[in-house]
Formats: structure tokens, sequence, C-alpha cells
């Protein structure tokens, strides 16, 4: 009855789908939640980057696995393509800092439901509470899968193409749980390990019990392990319960996660101050104080510089009470409260888990992957697209166009 059968009705399985039933073909888009995109209707806290108008060069850089594998998927469908796609679909977009793009509602729903209606206008037939339990193939091509309807009853639908669009195991609840990588193991694919990425870090510092709430603007933060730098990044930065996180935090944690999970020492050093010399903090830490009453306390002069969940903390490592008056601070005293602002250490100790993790890293090896079909290398008929691949890449928009350019290709079934 059908010609495709696409299996995840999120970014990549909805381009697949539409793309596919657009050159004619019968298309059966397979979903085992109550509804489309639940994953892009809460990415970008609601908002939805849904990809980053930087140019090609620019934006290769930001894949951090397999860039070479997914230059072609790119070039076929890249991000300046999908922008005139969702414009295309009656949905005003808008470029902010960084080339972030976002729809101009501020509404991920939007672009979720632009999706779904691009599918449905094309003929797609969409089932969903639809659990695929098996890949259906013999004698190394596919004929169908195997599914749970909603009432529980095992049915089975025949396709000699099926598109594996699953997603990766981050934001579980939106139904991401990891079928696909069992999908691909049990028809032969080999899984590389799969982990957080672009996930909240989590510290030992004695005093994080006092930085739940702050947000850190314009900072420089230095990933360290086993004592080697080994990343830099400029932005913003934000703590809560569940670790250090924001732009800066998210970029860092793919190689914080991969040196944890090899047991090595981790830790992130934040320059609050980058824009200032230790020698132009001094004069102006002097200048605070000879504005200051002599009956004033240290605490009042470190907010004069700092944020006040970092008073207490700041207050502990350089060992001064913040009562002290403000008269007693001394000049070495002032060097190390500028040796702290300009490079506060965060022992990271752990990662947060899946579930507050953007994306994951890790998944079908791309190798076993044709990279200009996106068609399995060992079951003939097999396809995947988006989070189920061993790809991904930073923060801001990138992931999301990963799933638009490897579900256009995905649908168009080359051969």
């Amino acid at each position: 009855m059908y010609d495709v059968i696409v299996i995840g009705a999120g970014a990549a399985g909805m381009m697949a789908a539409a793309t596919a039933a657009r050159s004619g073909k019968q298309v059966l888009l397979m979903e085992k939640m109550e509804k489309a995109g639940r994953k892009i209707r809460i990415s970008g806290k609601g908002r939805c980057n849904l990809t980053n108008a930087r140019p090609p060069e620019e934006f290769r850089e930001a894949i951090r696995t397999n860039a070479d594998f997914f230059d072609v998927a790119f070039a076929e469908f890249n991000n300046l393509a999908t922008i005139r796609f969702f414009e295309r679909q009656k949905v005003k977009l808008e470029i902010e800092r960084g080339q972030r793009v976002f729809p101009k509602s501020g509404k991920a729903w939007d672009i979720a439901n632009a999706l779904e209606d691009y599918c449905r206008d094309n003929g797609v037939e969409i089932v969903f509470n639809a659990q695929v339990t098996e890949i259906l193939t013999l004698e190394g091509k596919v004929y169908g899968v195997r599914y749970r309807n909603k009432r529980g009853f095992e049915r089975k639908e025949e396709a000699e193409n099926v598109i594996i669009a699953t997603g990766g195991v981050s934001y579980p609840g939106t139904g991401s749980t990891g079928d696909g990588y069992d999908f691909a193991d049990s028809v032969g694919h080999t899984i590389e390990e799969v982990r957080p990425s672009l996930t909240p870090l989590r510290t030992s510092h004695p005093q994080r019990k006092y930085l739940d709430g702050l947000l850190l603007k314009n900072i420089n933060a230095k990933l360290y392990i086993d004592g080697e730098l080994a990343r830099e990044e400029f932005g913003e930065i934000s703590f809560s319960e569940r670790g250090i996180e924001g732009a800066v935090a998210l970029r860092v944690s793919r190689d914080a996660v991969d040196a944890l999970i090899d047991e090595r020492r981790v830790k992130l050093v934040i320059d609050m101050k980058p824009a200032l010399t230790e020698e132009i903090l001094f004069e102006r830490i002097k200048r605070e104080i000879s504005e200051m009453q002599p009956d004033e306390f240290f605490s009042e002069l470190l907010r004069k510089l700092v944020p006040k969940h970092l008073v207490m903390p700041i207050a502990h490592e350089m060992d001064v009470h913040s009562k002290n008056y403000i008269r007693k601070v001394t000049d070495e005293e002032i060097h190390r409260l500028i040796k702290i602002l300009k490079g506060m250490v965060f022992p990271i100790d752990d990662y947060a888990p899946f579930e507050y993790a953007v994306v994951t890293a890790g998944g079908v090896r791309c190798d076993e992957v044709n990279k200009y079909t996106m068609e399995s290398l060992k079951v003939k008929g097999l396809y995947f697209a988006g989070e189920v691949l061993d790809l991904d890449a930073n923060t801001g928009g990138y992931n999301l166009q990963i799933a638009f350019s490897t579900g256009r290709l995905a649908g168009q079934l080359k051969k």
C-alpha cells in the first residue's frame, strides 16, 4: 500500500516524509506520541532556534562530529534553503545575535505546525500512537515494519522503503527514547556510544549552593582536561539546580562529558572581566574603595563588582569575612580578589543526564550509511535521518539544520 514508511514525526521525519510525498510516493508517517514535533515545540526554550544564518565555512565549524559526511546533505539543503522553506510556509523569521534564526512570533509551535501542514498538504498519511517494534527485512532488503497501535494490538505495514528518524535519547519525555538505535542494531548496524551533548555540567565547588539563579554575561570560559586547555568560549553562562548551563557551558559540555566518561580531571575557569587587564582592574577596585565610607563592608565592594550570588562564594574563596570593614582591605587581598575575578575555578565532576541534554552525541555510524542518499550500506531500502545518526553540533540552530538537511536528502530516496 505504501512506497515509504517514515518512523518518527520530528524535524527530520516530517521533512523526509513530505519530500518523498512531493515526488509522488505514497507515504506513511508513524509517530508513537500523540502529536508531531514534540521536541521541536519545546526547543529553544519554546522559541525554536531552527537554523543559523552563518556562511557555509563558519557553519561547518560548528559541526562537532562527521562534518565530512554532513557536507553532502548540507549542500543539497542548506541553512538558506531552510529559511526560504519556512518563509514559503508563511512563517515569518528573524535573525538574532549569533546569526541564530527564530520564528518572529517567538513560538516554536509555528515551526512544528508548518512542518505538519507541509506533510498533510503533500498527502502524507500520519498515524499517531503507533509504536514501531521491528524493522522487517528479507535477504538484505527492508519490506516494512511491525508496530503496536493505540489499543495495544500488534500490526504490520509493508513498504519497500523505510526511513528511521526516531531522534536520539535527549528529552525522552518527547518520545526520543533510543528506539532507532535498537532498530539499527537489530539489522546489523554499529552504534557509536551515545552520551549527552549540550548538557549542563555539575560542579563540586564548595559554594555552589549560593549560585542557583546566577547569570553571567560576556564572560570568557576555559575548559581544562587533565590540566591542559581543551576549549575556550566567550558568551553567557548560568547556574541552576541542573548545573552550570547557558550557551558557553553547553558548547564545552561535549568535550567535558567525553573526558568525564574517560575518568579524566575536568575544570572550568571563568574570567568574569575579560575586557580588563589585572592592572586596570586593580586601579578600578582602588578607585571604588576610595569612594566608599571607611565603615562600609567588604561585601558592599564585591557587590559593585559582581552579582549578589557571587558575594559569599568569593568572600569564602578569599578567606575574607564579608563583614570586614573596607578600610581594612589590603593590596594583597585586592590582588587575590583579582585572581578570582579573572579565573574563578569550578571543578567539574559530573554532567546532567539525557533529560536535560539538548542533543545526543553518538548514534548510527556514518561510515555504514551512504552520505549521498542516507541509505543504509547494510540493508537495501533502509534510510536514516536526523539525530539517530552519529552527527551533532554546537548550540545555535545547527542541530535542527542537521535534521532538516538529512531528512530532505533521505526523503529523495536516491538509489
